[in-house]
């Protein structure tokens, strides 16, 4: 079903309902290259004010009705508005006290008058409540800037805390897992480079994203080659958020390292195949992501678990979602993940 189009924004609503009032000065108005809208009420004068930048209406039109709408109206604005109100009246008459509600923003216009009166108070009109309406838009600019700015202190936060204790995790697990002060700084200055890669690749992106693809063929781009097809990488297009992104991008850091030193990409005949795809369901976006190696060294379940082992079976599960399941075949390593895709990132308020 469709949406109805917004109603059109005219210069002035009319409610003037004895005789020809409202269709005189109606005409008097578009005359003038500005437009008008006739109202047979008040009620439907006062709801259509936001459809125009001032209200022309007759003194006996709001005698004979109940004006508590338009009151409310008129005292509940923002700070920032002053709907203008052009009140028209019979020459001589003295003012009403059940009109004294409109004191602040009427303007009296005397009839009969001179149709330059009526289009000189409406352009007036019109010119002030458009000054008014980008004092709003400025503060609404200025309001949305300030929560942007708010939230990237958050994201900031946010960052920092998840990179310190990601570069924690990674010295602790780099020191447990080589032998000598050579060994760690390869392996621990190897990692920080591809968390730093990822970081990178968030802070380019406005919405915090990063691509899986791009994840993979980052690592996987020494072992791509057009002379050997030795790595296949194939799936969707799928965005990670950062939450996602750097326990993942961390994960094909380790996967990769371990391939190119134990595995399939550790020997010229080696194949690598990485394939995913995404399923769908009412509450839920999925991600199926398989790793398959093949024609390497023969393959051994480890006799003790690394950091890259540690990430897989409890960092991923625990901080994604991730259901993973690890074959050390003998032909190949072979892991299948199924992992739970978010659309925002999960960043805690900071005070």
């Amino acid at each position: 079903m469709l949406s109805p189009a917004p109603a059109e924004i005219v210069d002035a609503i009319v409610l003037a309902p004895i005789g020809r009032d409202a269709e005189v000065a109606r005409r008097i108005i578009e005359a003038a290259d500005m437009r008008a809208r006739v109202c047979g009420s008040l009620e439907e004068a006062v709801a259509a004010l936001d459809q125009g930048h001032c209200l022309v209406v007759a003194e006996e039109a709001l005698l004979a009705a109940d004006r508590t709408s338009l009151a409310q109206r008129l005292q509940s604005q923002q700070p920032w508005s002053d709907y203008p109100v052009l009140l028209l009246v019979s020459k001589g008459s003295e003012s009403d006290g059940r009109l004294a509600f409109l004191d602040g923003w009427m303007t009296v216009l005397e009839r009969p008058f001179r149709p330059s009166t009526l289009i000189h108070a409406v352009r007036s009109a019109v010119r002030a409540r458009r000054r008014q309406l980008e004092v709003k838009a400025s503060i609404d600019e200025r309001t949305a800037t300030a929560e942007r700015q708010r939230l990237l202190i958050r994201e900031l936060h946010h960052r920092v805390k998840n990179t310190l204790a990601n570069v924690q995790a990674l010295l602790g697990a780099t020191a447990r897992s080589t032998g000598t002060i050579d060994e760690f700084q390869r392996a621990f200055a190897a990692r920080l480079v591809s968390l730093a890669e990822t970081h990178t690749m968030l802070t380019d992106d406005y919405w915090q994203m990063a691509s899986l693809r791009g994840i993979l063929e980052r690592e996987l781009k020494p072992f791509i080659t057009e002379e050997q097809q030795r790595v296949l990488v194939e799936g969707p297009d799928v965005d990670l958020v950062a939450d996602l992104a750097v326990p993942v991008s961390m994960a094909v850091h380790e996967l990769t390292t371990n391939s190119a030193k134990y595995g399939a990409l550790s020997s010229p005949h080696g194949m690598l195949s990485v394939r995913w795809s995404v399923t769908l369901s009412p509450a839920q976006r999925t991600l199926h992501l398989a790793w398959r190696e093949l024609g390497g060294p023969e393959v051994l379940p480890p006799v003790r678990k690394g950091f890259g082992t540690v990430l897989l079976e409890r960092v991923l599960p625990v901080q994604c979602g991730a259901d993973l399941v690890l074959d050390f075949a003998r032909s190949g390593l072979n892991l299948e993940m199924n992992m739970p895709l978010r659309d925002q990132r999960m960043v805690p308020l900071y005070q």
